[in-house]
């Protein structure tokens, strides 16, 4: 998987824009950051609840990572972009799109309005 990849993904979701953040290519809903690629560009950040972190470390250690940065921000992740399910990445984006987007804005995603 490439960040080009996941660019579609996260653009493809409602109001959903790219700017920057740490000054890497980041995607936000509202101003509020959902992802941004790491600064050593292999890997990518996504905002995660902290009991989905906790399982996609233990269960696939192979795509999911922290480093020390991120141990006390059980909010977020790293997903290794080559070993990526694209799949996957889509459904952490939109789970994170739905905890970040507005109530309205998701309701109407999910009535078929966008």
């Amino acid at each position: 998987m490439t960040f080009d990849d996941v660019r579609t993904l996260a653009l493809a979701l409602p109001q959903v824009e790219e700017g920057t953040s740490y000054e890497t290519p980041a995607f936000r809903v509202r101003k509020r950051l959902m992802a941004r690629l790491h600064h050593d560009e292999a890997a990518l950040v996504l905002r995660v609840e902290p009991d989905e972190r906790a399982a996609l470390l233990a269960g696939q250690p192979d795509r999911f990572f922290i480093t020390p940065h991120y141990e006390d921000s059980p909010h977020w992740i790293l997903a290794r972009l080559e070993p990526a399910d694209p799949q996957e990445i889509g459904e952490l984006l939109e789970v994170a799109w739905r905890r970040l987007a507005p109530p309205r804005l998701v309701a109407a995603r999910d009535a078929g309005e966008l």
